[in-house]
């Protein structure tokens, strides 16, 4: 049920914005907007102006006298807004049979038809660097004050690209580091372009070599590949059942577990022996959630479980530093922060086309963003409001690519059509539309299936 509330929470803000786009884009153009939809398929109950508020479908007959039905329907994946006189989702070409009217899409300019479609991806854009910048202005960033690289283990990633335990990183493809995050912040930068140039001190000398980008672009969509001296081996709590023993102790996704019946915790088989031998006994636990450590006392079941998935994680042990930005500083990072995440969203789906990354480890579908909103409220607002930041970003992405039915397709069709001053013809759109729905229908499929069998 958390999962569900807070899909519908997190679908319900991005589509709102990017659908309000739209619609203040096409009030702005003076074009006349007939339905504002949250949600697609049968209306559930909406207002206009005409009935006031209604539950079900309007009449067949239903004239909207130039007012817009505000509307919430069935299906909550998504939204549209019908403006008078454009081919959209609706497949409704009724207006076809007569002349264009001053207040329809199709009589207006190319400029004012690209900006009223490119609006929802603009207003997308702007959710995200609002949030980006609100994070920085008023929370800040922390940065690992450190170059250094923990233990790199053989046959590891980390050591395929070159680095050996403790290497001191002095500079990525020529710019000098000075904390950790600089150094992701560089890699991010220059992933799938090239080879990265690291220059490290190792054993009192400097030596150059460079990382092959198919590791690095690989490595950055599991989780970076290299740890920060000093770390430690933790338990990172993934997921907490509801009314489970460690839900009533107070564990919550995302902290990490310390210690249990008076054990410091360090392997995973360290968590599954002491609970599994501890069967309906309580037993004191000890947990870090931010900067504060917590204890309980936990109850095994019959089962010798507390219902948690957990894994190992290094965790930086070293002395951070906390840097909150003025007003302008923020609205600079801000923008940083959306290039890098572009950046690695391409890379990610170039490395899908190209075979490197299954298509279920790169996207995700409903199941998975209920679960990831869930996990990231679970850690706190400002971890939710960046998960939030990213999907918007993602969902300015991927409506902007030039796929019929998309945003970034009408762009293309709406291009073509100022280019050479000729409207294509209404079935040839609307045979566009119905294959490109059709095809996005199957990849939600695919995506539904794959979030399924990933449970």
């Amino acid at each position: 049920m958390e999962y569900i509330v807070y899909f519908i929470i997190t679908i319900g803000i991005l589509v709102f914005v990017h659908e309000f786009g739209h619609f203040a884009s096409a009030k702005l153009s003076k074009m006349r907007v007939d339905v504002f939809a949250i949600g697609f398929g049968k209306r559930l109950f909406g207002w206009n102006k005409v009935n006031g508020f209604t539950f079900g479908d309007l009449p067949k007959d239903f004239d909207s006298q130039g007012f817009t039905d505000y509307r919430l329907s069935l299906l909550p994946l998504g939204g549209y807004v019908k403006i008078a006189g454009m081919v959209d989702e609706s497949f409704d070409t009724k207006f076809a049979e007569s002349d264009p009217k001053p207040y329809e899409f199709r009589a207006k300019k190319t400029l004012p038809k690209l900006f009223v479609i490119s609006a929802g991806v603009m207003m997308n854009l702007t959710l995200t660097l609002l949030i980006f910048w609100g994070i920085n202005f008023f929370h800040g960033k922390q940065f690992f004050n450190t170059t250094t690289v923990s233990n790199v283990e053989l046959g590891s990633d980390a050591q395929k690209a070159g680095f050996q335990s403790f290497d001191k990183i002095l500079s990525v493809d020529g710019v000098k580091v000075d904390n950790w995050d600089e150094i992701v912040d560089q890699m991010i930068a220059n992933i799938s372009a090239h080879d990265v140039k690291v220059l490290v001190e190792r054993n009192n000398t400097r030596q150059e070599f460079h990382i092959p980008k198919e590791i690095l672009s690989q490595n950055m969509q599991k989780g970076f590949f290299i740890s920060p001296y000093p770390s430690q081996l933790n338990i990172y709590v993934q997921e907490v059942m509801k009314n489970s023993p460690a839900a009533d102790a107070g564990i919550k996704s995302g902290d990490f577990l310390l210690a249990i019946n008076g054990t410091k915790l360090g392997e995973k088989d360290q968590v599954i022996d002491i609970i599994s031998s501890n069967k309906e006994k309580s037993i004191p636990i000890v947990y870090q959630r931010g900067e504060d450590t917590l204890r309980s006392m936990v109850n095994p079941g019959m089962d010798g479980k507390i219902g948690i998935s957990f894994a190992q994680a290094q965790t930086y042990t070293g002395k951070i530093e906390f840097r909150r930005y003025g007003f302008f500083a923020s609205v600079t990072h801000a923008f940083d922060d959306a290039v890098q995440y572009t950046v690695l969203t391409f890379s990610m789906m170039k490395n899908v086309i190209v075979g490197k990354i299954a298509f279920k480890e790169a996207f995700g579908g409903p199941i998975k963003i209920a679960q990831f909103a869930a996990k990231s409220a679970d850690i706190g607002i400002i971890s939710f409001l960046h998960f939030l930041a990213m999907l918007s970003l993602s969902l300015a992405i991927i409506n902007i690519l030039p796929f019929p039915v998309l945003d970034g397709g009408h762009v293309v069709i709406i291009a073509l059509e100022g280019l050479f001053r000729k409207e294509l013809p209404i079935k040839v759109k609307i045979a566009i539309q119905n294959v490109g729905f059709v095809l996005l229908l199957l990849l939600m499929a695919f995506i539904i299936y794959n979030d399924v069998i990933s449970l």
